[in-house]
């Protein structure tokens, strides 16, 4: 693969919510293409065979009936108290997936 580009590094950084400097752009710019050199790697390893994994141990889902344990259960007005950021009773916090690109 050849260097990544600066557009490029923009991109990964605004999918990762961050803003960079252009020293953070320069810094990264080899240490991003290295890591994306190295993972291509991958392309190169004989998969011929070899079957799918999701997981190796075996393990399986263990199931069981929910079941509401009122003795360590908050009533609502104590769960929600303490805080004063309420809507329709469920807490309310900032968008933290929001498009920031204008920020």
């Amino acid at each position: 693969m050849s260097k990544l580009t600066k557009d490029e590094v923009l991109h990964i950084a605004k999918l990762a919510q961050l803003t960079l400097s252009d020293s953070e752009i320069k810094k990264f710019l080899p240490q991003l293409t290295s890591v994306v050199e190295y993972i291509g790697q991958l392309k190169e390893v004989n998969t011929e065979g070899v079957e799918p994994t999701a997981q190796v141990t075996g393990l399986t889902n263990v199931f069981r009936q929910d079941e509401v344990d009122s003795a360590n259960t908050l009533s609502v007005d104590d769960a929600t108290g303490g805080s004063d950021k309420l809507y329709n009773g469920y807490f309310k916090v900032g968008a933290i997936l929001a498009d920031r690109s204008d920020k």
